[in-house]
């Protein structure tokens, strides 16, 4: 299972999705153009001493991460999505991805996805930090199909 970032742009929601991956052991693709230069310091703070220990993959574009995304489901995480989390299974070879904290995903991105998935909140209230809501997704998805690491 990966997670995949659309173009963000608060660098120290980076910084938590790299700590995710990396004690998850999930790979993370992050698609740019990020809203912020990749080698920003709050990244690394916020990251902690696990930036060097996640499986990063940079893409230049959404075309870019299109064609070199291996084979598996494009679930996007999104507050506009039909299916309402938990209620899907998750697979192995899924790639999770979220959306810009400001604007989430455009439409073409939308189109892409073999599912979009929303995270039921409670009446009146708009969404759940992104990487909060990846972690969430993440580790359901990890408890489904027996993916935690070792211990």
């Amino acid at each position: 299972m990966r997670l995949a970032l659309y173009e963000p742009d608060i660098p120290q929601n980076l910084g938590a999705f790299i700590r995710l991956a990396a004690c998850l052991g999930a790979p993370l693709d992050v698609i740019e153009p990020c809203g912020f230069p990749f080698d920003d310091k709050r990244i690394r703070r916020a990251a902690m001493d696990y930036y060097d220990l996640a499986r990063i993959v940079r893409h230049a574009s959404w075309t870019a991460f299109q064609r070199d995304r291996g084979p598996g489901r494009l679930v996007l995480l999104t507050t506009a999505g039909a299916q309402p989390f938990p209620g899907v299974a998750l697979r192995t070879d899924d790639t999770l991805l979220l959306g810009r904290e400001s604007a989430g995903v455009p439409a073409a991105v939308h189109a892409a996805a073999d599912i979009r998935l929303r995270i039921p909140l409670q009446p009146g209230l708009r969404s759940l930090n992104v990487a909060l809501a990846a972690a969430m997704v993440l580790s359901e998805g990890l408890r489904q199909t027996n993916g935690f690491p070792a211990s």
